[in-house]
């Protein structure tokens, strides 16, 4: 048993207030439904965690009692407050020197790029932050999933659940990625085309930027002021 424990990939992911729980739990389903994978919450403490949803997590690990990870994953949301956060941001340095894969869904990438890890590396974002990537020396991709070396970073929201499944297939083959896959029924087929701003009409794009406009103002100030850093 010992032996089988020491060969599991460790796989951690940070959970913070308001984090968008699906950036969260798409890939924390595909990965807690693989075969040979212990999967982490982690956060400053073991507090109950509330997302912007209000759906609430229960981190299992702190920064300080973490393991070495295989893969570290920073989901996005309100990752506003992390991208100044000297804590958080030395513990993902400090992970990603030996972690094998670094990687991030939605605006998780921000805290990356915060950290330092995404200079003059290929990343991508959700379609509402891309452009804050290259004020992090990153080169913004508009891709699902977008790879530089062993740093792997996905879309907006949804595309956690694409991102897992590749991340199987990279770890322990393609059979067990459409393994998780078919367990899982992912065959999406949306009712509506409108999941990307190429996509959507004129009306729907309007309408998400506004529903957006709030954190993406609040990212703007923060950005404005990022090369005195």
């Amino acid at each position: 048993m010992a032996a089988e424990l020491i060969s599991l990939v460790k796989i951690g992911l940070l959970v913070f207030p308001n984090i968008q729980q699906l950036d969260l739990t798409g890939p924390y389903e595909v990965f807690s439904s693989a075969q040979g994978t212990q999967v982490y919450l982690i956060w400053k403490d073991k507090n109950p965690v509330v997302s912007s949803s209000g759906l609430t997590f229960f981190p299992t690990n702190t920064f300080e009692d973490c393991p070495q990870l295989d893969v570290i994953c920073v989901p996005g949301g309100g990752v506003n407050p992390l991208l100044h956060d000297e804590d958080v941001l030395q513990f993902v340095r400090g992970q990603a020197e030996n972690a094998k894969y670094i990687t991030s869904v939605c605006t998780g990438a921000l805290v990356l790029g915060a950290a330092g890890l995404l200079v003059g590396k290929r990343a991508s974002t959700h379609w509402n932050a891309l452009d804050f990537l290259t004020v992090l020396g990153a080169e913004p991709v508009k891709e699902r999933i977008v790879r530089d070396g062993n740093i792997i970073t996905a879309g907006g929201v949804t595309s956690g659940i694409d991102f897992g499944l590749a991340m199987l297939a990279e770890i322990f083959g393609q059979k067990e990625a459409e393994t998780v896959q078919l367990t899982l029924e992912y065959a999406p087929s949306p009712p509506f085309s409108s999941g990307t701003p190429e996509d959507a009409s004129f009306d729907v794009v309007d309408s998400g930027r506004e529903r957006l406009s709030a954190s993406r103002q609040a990212r703007e100030a923060i950005f404005a002021r990022w090369p005195e850093k």
